[in-house]
């Protein structure tokens, strides 16, 4: 694992076209919208007619996302997605002859009707933007792969801007002509690249599609709030629109009165954009290394703390004019404050990035593929309520209670704070994974092998390992792609602070037979509950932690188990795993002073960040399985190092 990089999907068909495709629609897009301002000034169109202009292009680019993004979702859902991309990059290239005439004929009307209808086709193929990735790459790969999309489209929607804004520059009279064939091009080549896009079967092609917008929207709304952390996830994206329409919306002003831009020049502007842009990329690619490949949402709230810090700093940075005016990049950058200011822009942009690629690789992971690009087209919409109810609330805030930009920038710091509380009180998972997370990787060093190839992608199965640590429970769960349900010792469940992780990630607390009976069996029905909902279940067949660091004899509590999986006919596969690192690290039982401790009494560790490492072997029959077999399997796994 360690010798993986995300960037070998840049060198591999299933990924690399698609890739290409959407960086190749964000740079077009915005190479198209800001050639129409330039065409503007080319036009020596009044300062009105620009403004007008402004509040009116976004609204028409969408528009389409209201009224026909359920649409889309059902054919995306319908379509072969290889099939859909094609159509709609053919789309992209009817429209933008006709914005070509518009720019050669220097017709605002004609520029307007197909921005509307570069907004229509950007709505059919958001749907299976998304929807796509999990059926091109593994559970392990989504993290990674997410990062590289939003890296692209970050990166892309910045150069497409600097591209389209200096096209009329550049060309002088010749403007017109350039942004027109420019346009065109880019969408040949995006329709070229599609094409080389491998087939990706339907997700439902037995849909029947509702031609009616209103009930279906509201149908789509429904699906993608039917599981609590999907219907969250949805939400934080839909609220990083809000933010980040927020934030960058009123960048241009900001250049102006604050980084002390000339009204002439957009250089500052573009530096402040540019900035903002680097860092959601570098942090989307980020993301992978620091969730070790798996669906890691305990980033999130890592995400949200440091957007809000940043940008509370870039209220302290500068919470009043710029000291000198007219500046070009370089003065900028000479006068005392600015680097803050930089930091401050990028560190924005790098949370959001470990904010937003989390979110989208839960909403993947965990919902159907038969309603995925359903729900990304639910999210379309959820998504432009709150891109529109951002800009109203900006406007609100200057016009009507006067704020500057820095006194806005302020109160968005402190609602995305409260925002994030809010999500994370309703659903704890949040917050859980992302204690767990940061315990374990400030502790140790995770190696893991097979676990990707082993683990079930779906469906139920009974994970067995060794038991070195009090940590083993939180190390697995750093792990395993999926949620897993663990079974633990009820004692160690019981331990302070980590016992509200455990209980968060719905852990199972189990005693024996002696201790407590009846707590036994709860455990062992809720155990076969749990199987027959097709989840995860990790279970520890040794019954106490290690003493010596050897493997202790399975009891025969993992034939139980199966057992009655098989009664009821639904045998699950046992997946052994094993730990290896855990008992020269902290919170084992070696080197304890007093042997006859009581649970609960740890030592201090021999190392920090110790490498522990997580293997996983072939799925075995749980038919066939028996507590000796699963064993040996086990110690096989392990090898010689404890």
């Amino acid at each position: 694992m360690s010798s993986y990089s995300q960037f070998s999907l840049l060198t591999q068909r299933r990924f690399l076209p698609y890739f290409a495709v959407q960086s190749l629609g964000a740079f077009n897009d915005n190479v198209y919208r800001q050639a129409i301002i330039g065409l503007l000034t080319y036009m020596a169109v009044g300062t009105a007619d620009k403004s007008l202009y402004a509040m009116l292009a976004p609204a028409i680019f969408i528009l389409p996302y209201f009224l026909f993004s359920a649409i889309a979702g059902q054919v995306a859902e319908k379509l072969e997605k290889q099939r859909l991309i094609v159509i709609t990059t053919t789309m992209e290239i009817a429209i933008m002859s006709v914005a070509a005439l518009g720019f050669v004929l220097q017709n605002m009307a004609i520029l307007l009707a197909a921005l509307f209808a570069t907004g229509l086709q950007s709505t059919l193929f958001g749907p299976v933007k998304y929807s796509i990735l999990p059926s091109v790459l593994a559970p392990e790969e989504l993290t990674g792969g997410n990062g590289l999309v939003e890296m692209g489209s970050s990166i892309s929607i910045l150069a497409g801007m600097i591209f389209g804004g200096m096209i009329f520059q550049l060309a002088g009279a010749n403007g017109p002509w350039v942004a027109g064939l420019s346009v065109i091009l880019l969408a040949i080549a995006g329709n070229v690249v599609a094409r080389k896009v491998p087939r990706v079967d339907a997700g439902a092609p037995e849909l029947k599609i509702n031609w009616n917008p209103l009930p279906e929207s509201l149908a789509i709304m429904r699906l993608a709030r039917k599981q609590l952390a999907v219907r969250n996830s949805v939400l934080g994206v839909s609220w990083f629109w809000f933010f980040g329409t927020m934030l960058t919306s009123q960048l241009p002003v900001y250049a102006e009165l604050q980084l002390g831009a000339s009204p002439q020049d957009n250089s500052l502007y573009i530096l402040a954009l540019a900035l903002f842009s680097i860092g959601v990329g570098v942090g989307s690619l980020l993301c992978e290394k620091l969730s070790g490949r798996i669906v890691e949402i305990g980033l999130v709230p890592l995400g949200a703390i440091g957007m809000s810090a940043f940008l509370l700093d870039l209220y302290f940075a500068r919470p009043g004019a710029a000291p000198a005016g007219g500046l070009g990049v370089a003065e900028f950058v000479r006068t005392a404050g600015s680097a803050r200011i930089i930091v401050d822009l990028t560190g924005i942009g790098l949370f959001i990035g470990f904010f937003l690629v989390p979110l989208f690789a839960l909403i993947q992971s965990r919902t159907p593929k038969s309603e995925l690009s359903r729900v990304i087209a639910g999210l379309n919409i959820q998504n432009s309520l709150f891109i529109v109810l951002a800009a109203a609330v900006g406007i609100a805030a200057q016009r009507l209670l006067h704020w500057t930009i820095p006194q806005l920038f302020l109160a968005l710091a402190i609602a995305n704070a409260a925002v994030a509380i809010w999500i994370f009180a309703i659903v704890p998972e949040f917050l859980m994974r992302f204690l767990s997370w940061l315990l374990v990787r400030t502790l140790y060093r995770l190696r893991l092998h097979g676990i990707e190839k082993h683990v079930p992608d779906e469906g139920a199965a009974l994970l067995v390992c060794n038991h070195v640590s009090y940590m083993d429970a939180l190390i697995l769960s750093a792990s395993i792609p999926r949620p897993a349900r663990f079974v633990m010792y009820y004692r160690i469940f019981n331990i302070p602070v980590l016992s509200w992780i455990f209980r968060t990630a719905k852990a199972i607390p189990i005693a024996g037979a002696r201790e407590d009976p009846e707590l036994m069996q709860r455990a062992f029905d809720e155990i076969d509950a749990a199987l027959a909902e097709g989840e995860l279940v990790c279970i520890f067949p040794e019954g106490a932690l290690t003493k010596d660091g050897g493997i202790a004899p399975f009891k025969s509590g993992v034939e139980k188990i199966l057992g009655r999986a098989l009664e009821n006919g639904r045998p699950v596969p046992v997946v052994p795993m094993a730990l290896r690192g855990m008992w020269a690290s902290m919170w084992s039982r070696r080197g304890m002073l007093d042997e006859s401790t009581r649970l609960g009494r740890m030592r201090v560790p021999r190392r920090f960040r110790a490498h522990v490492d997580v293997a996983a072997a072939e799925p075995v029959d749980g038919a066939t399985a028996t507590a000796e077999s699963l064993e040996a399997k086990v110690r096989e796994l392990r090898g010689a190092a404890a």
